[in-house]
């Protein structure tokens, strides 16, 4: 199975099991930069890990500061292998920007139907660098 994507900012390709969000997130508060896990004891996902994941984000909220999280996972090392979101967020993938213009590998970012993400449920997930997504498991 696989599905042709939007690339919204390019970036290495990257694989790693679905990590599909139930609920949009803050990244400035909601992700703990230093580990990579869902911090805010609220989110249906706390606990979890998105470093390394292939990240289906259904949507985020609110702060300016995400660029600034993103960024840092980023050059902890601790960035999502790929990031699928619904709808584009500038504020967050200006962290995937600014961290490209440092020099440092960044993960690439596709668009993706909201309505497809639980295809991808469960699944080894791989997303190419020309936005292709398939399932490799």
């Amino acid at each position: 199975m696989s599905t042709h994507a939007e690339i919204l900012v390019p970036g290495k390709a990257g694989e790693g099991p679905a990590l599909i969000l139930s609920a949009p997130i803050s990244f400035w508060g909601g992700v703990d930069a230093k580990s990579g896990r869902i911090a805010d004891v609220r989110h249906p996902e706390c606990g979890q890990c998105i470093s390394g994941k292939v990240l289906f984000l259904p949507g985020t909220i609110g702060s300016s500061s995400a660029s600034a999280v993103l960024m840092e996972l980023v050059h902890a090392g601790h960035a999502p292998a790929a990031l699928v979101l619904h709808e584009p967020d500038a504020i967050l993938l200006l962290g995937l920007i600014v961290a490209r213009e440092m020099g440092w590998q960044t993960p690439v970012a596709v668009k993706l139907p909201r309505e497809a993400f639980s295809a991808f449920k469960g699944r080894h997930v791989r997303v190419d660098a020309d936005g292709e997504i398939s399932v490799s498991d």
